[in-house]
C-alpha cells in the first residue's frame, strides 16, 4: 500500500510539472483585459425579469468621526455578464458552486460572426462557422473556452439595439432579435471537440426568437457551462488567450453575475 501510495504520489508530481510550462507561458508577458460589463440599473436583463438594483445603506461620515459607506443590491441571477450553470436547463445538472476551480479557467479561442450576424439579426451559428474558423487557426484544443464574437456588443448601452426591444414581459421576449450558437453548433463543439465552456456577446446562448431553447438544453445537458452578455471581446485575438471566469459562488444557482477576465499575450 505504501509503494502504491508513492508511486500515485510521484505521478501527480510529474503531471503537475507537465502541466505547469504550458500556463507559465501564456502568462509570461501580456495584459488583462476585463470581459465584463458594470452592474447597474441600466444593466441588460431578460424583460420578464427584475432589473439589477443597488442602494445606499449609509454614505458619509459617521456618529464616530469617520467616514464610512455601504450599498445592498439585489438582481436575478441570469442578468448582466452572467454565468449559466448546467442546472439552468437540466434537472440533474449542477449548480454555481459545485462548478470546480479548473473549469473556471482554460485557453481562449474567438470565433468572430460579426459579419454574418451584421446581416443577419438572427443569425444562428453552425459548424461550418467553426470549421472555417479552423481552416485559418487550426483545431480548436479539447477543453477550450470558446467565445463568440457576433459584434453585439457594440450596442449594449442602446438597449433595443442589443435586444431587439424595449418592451418588458412577454411582449418584449416576443420582440427579441439577436444572434446565437445554433443547437448543431453547439452538438459539434460539445461532440466533435469537446470544449469546456462557451460564451457569447448578447443576452442569450440561444438566439433571440428560441421558443425552445434547445442550444441551452444541450449545452446544460452535457455539463457544460455558459457565459453570456460577455463585453468587448473585439479586443481578443482569435486564439492563445487565457480566461479566469469568476462567477459569485451561490449555492444552488442555477446562474451568477460573473467577473470575466482574460489574459491576452504579448506577440
Amino acid at each position: 500500500m505504501k509503494i502504491l501510495i508513492i508511486i500515485l504520489g510521484l505521478i501527480f508530481l510529474v503531471s503537475c510539472k507537465q502541466a505547469q510550462p504550458n500556463e507559465a507561458k501564456v502568462l509570461a508577458s501580456g495584459h488583462w483585459i476585463d470581459l465584463t460589463w458594470n452592474f447597474e440599473e441600466s444593466t441588460v436583463y431578460w424583460p420578464t425579469n427584475v432589473s439589477f438594483k443597488h442602494d445606499t445603506v449609509f454614505y458619509g461620515v459617521s456618529s464616530k468621526g469617520y467616514f464610512y459607506s455601504s450599498f445592498k443590491y439585489s438582481a436575478e441571477e441570469h442578468g448582466g455578464t452572467h454565468f449559466d450553470a448546467p442546472i439552468h436547463f437540466s434537472r440533474t445538472g449542477r449548480s454555481v458552486e459545485q462548478i470546480m476551480p479548473d473549469e473556471l479557467t482554460g485557453p481562449v479561442i474567438v470565433v468572430d460572426v460579426s459579419q454574418q450576424s451584421a446581416q443577419n439579426r438572427d443569425y444562428l451559428i453552425k459548424p461550418g462557422d467553426f470549421i472555417q474558423w479552423e481552416k485559418a487557426h487550426g483545431a480548436i484544443p479539447g477543453q477550450s473556452i470558446v467565445l463568440l464574437y457576433t459584434g453585439f456588443g457594440k450596442y449594449w448601452f442602446d438597449h433595443e439595439k442589443y435586444t431587439g426591444t424595449l418592451k418588458s414581459g412577454i411582449a418584449g421576449v416576443e420582440e427579441l432579435h439577436f444572434p446565437g450558437l445554433g443547437p448543431e453548433g453547439a452538438e459539434w463543439l460539445v461532440k466533435e471537440r469537446k470544449i469546456k465552456a462557451v460564451g457569447i456577446d448578447t443576452p442569450s446562448i440561444d438566439y433571440g426568437q428560441s421558443k425552445y431553447f434547445e442550444t441551452h438544453r444541450f449545452l446544460c445537458g452535457n455539463n457544460i457551462i455558459v457565459y453570456e452578455n460577455v463585453a468587448d471581446l473585439g479586443q481578443v485575438p482569435a486564439k492563445g488567450s487565457y480566461a479566469v471566469a469568476a462567477p459569485m459562488k451561490i449555492k444552488g444557482g442555477s446562474g451568477a453575475p460573473l467577473r470575466l477576465l482574460v489574459w491576452v499575450p504579448v506577440k
